[in-house]
């Protein structure tokens, strides 16, 4: 049997495992546990598919985010905010104009300001380490709590116009999750998307205009007995899970236990996964070091492109977030190549989900429209001639 990374091997489990941790590991955990008595992620029994997508997005941003769907009580919300003792660190500009060095580098030393500029001339740093930070958006949100929008206390009281940063961009390099993402307004999730996907967003208002930076991991999750999320929505995460309860009468039982331990002695239920907790925040840290040097071979493109052809997927996110979140389990399970294992053990959560009977429907008729138009256009030709 193929051995597998402490990782995937405490993800993989189904029980506390006794794990051996280096001394750095633990020094990187200490973070206090009187703060806040989370429930643990690696805690959750079972839904190995959920924890496993949500590691991925935090290994690799490209995967696209997650969107977890399934009933109420599922450990959706559990799990996401079980995230934060994972959560890895960041650079985060010190500059109140979000200076870094990347601005340098693309547009020389007018992109950025002139404080930054001397900070960098004098071999300063502009950017510290992080950790990132998970944000959670409220249902009732509005479109200018999410965007940004005009400082009304500086409207009235200085008669002058300047914009306020929104929700997407206070979650640039953390993780933004949006709970009910079905019951959100049309307007405001396609705001969302659309930030995450190009990593920036620009915000007018009157003569002011600002680009704001929304490089982010996007968590969605939903109960469908809620509704339905429209499918050019759904397809814009990369990832997708359905999250069912436990079927076996001792994962339940176990689930029951779990849960009232928490309950009753939560310091000592928390400090039970702590090791475990440990080592998978400094893999996770790890392979987000090595996953820019991790590479798919030319066989294994090929053959994931044929799945998606055999599945009838339309939409080119499918590849997309398939051969990235399988770069992610390469470099989750200490590997620089892509195997078509890796491209398995991701498929279902990549390529679920991506094509629904209505668009099938569509492009059979348009289809069959498209042969009798060439039926007439031959016959046409063929009697002029």
């Amino acid at each position: 049997m193929t051995r597998r990374s402490q990782l995937l091997d405490i993800l993989y489990s189904h029980s506390l495992a006794t794990t051996v941790i280096k001394a750095a590991a633990r020094h990187r955990y200490d973070r206090g546990l009187a703060s806040e008595l989370r429930f643990p992620f690696l805690a959750i029994v079972g839904q190995t598919e959920m924890k496993l997508a949500l590691i991925l997005a935090l290994i690799n941003r490209e995967v696209g985010g997650v969107l977890l769907i399934g009933a109420r009580g599922t450990a959706k919300t559990t799990a996401v905010r079980g995230l934060l003792d994972l959560l890895p660190e960041v650079e985060r500009s010190t500059c109140e104009y979000g200076c870094e060095p990347d601005d340098v580098i693309q547009y020389g030393m007018d992109g950025v300001c002139k404080e930054c500029a001397t900070k960098l001339g004098m071999g300063d740093p502009i950017t510290r380490p992080d950790v990132m930070r998970l944000v959670e958006l409220p249902l009732n949100t509005r479109l200018e709590d999410v965007v940004g929008g005009i400082n009304e206390r500086v409207a009235l009281e200085q008669k002058r116009v300047v914009l306020e940063r929104g929700i997407l961009s206070q979650a640039d390099q953390n993780v933004l999750y949006i709970d009910e993402v079905n019951l959100l307004e049309n307007k405001i999730i396609d705001a969302i998307l659309d930030a995450a996907a190009q990593g920036q967003y620009t915000v007018r208002r009157g003569p002011v205009a600002a680009t704001y930076r929304s490089r982010l991991t996007l968590i969605g999750s939903m109960n469908p007995e809620e509704g339905r999320l429209r499918p050019q929505i759904m397809d814009r995460f990369g990832l997708r899970v359905v999250v069912r309860g436990a079927r076996s009468v001792e994962d339940r039982l176990e689930i029951y236990r779990r849960a009232l331990a928490y309950r009753t002695k939560p310091y000592k239920f928390v400090q039970d996964w702590a090791n475990e907790t440990a080592v998978a925040a400094m893999e996770i840290v790890e392979a987000r070091k090595r996953l820019p040097k991790v590479t798919i071979p030319e066989e294994v493109l090929k053959t994931g492109l044929h799945w998606i052809a055999d599945l009838g997927i339309d939409t080119h996110r499918a590849e997309m977030t398939l051969f990235e979140a399988a770069r992610a389990y390469a470099a989750a399970d200490e590997r620089l190549e892509v195997t078509i294992d890796d491209l398995r053990a991701v498929a279902a959560m990549a390529l679920r989900l991506r094509q629904t009977n209505a668009a099938a429907d569509y492009y059979a008729a348009a289809d069959e429209e498209s042969e009798r138009i060439r039926a007439v256009i031959g016959e046409s030709v063929s009697t002029e001639s």
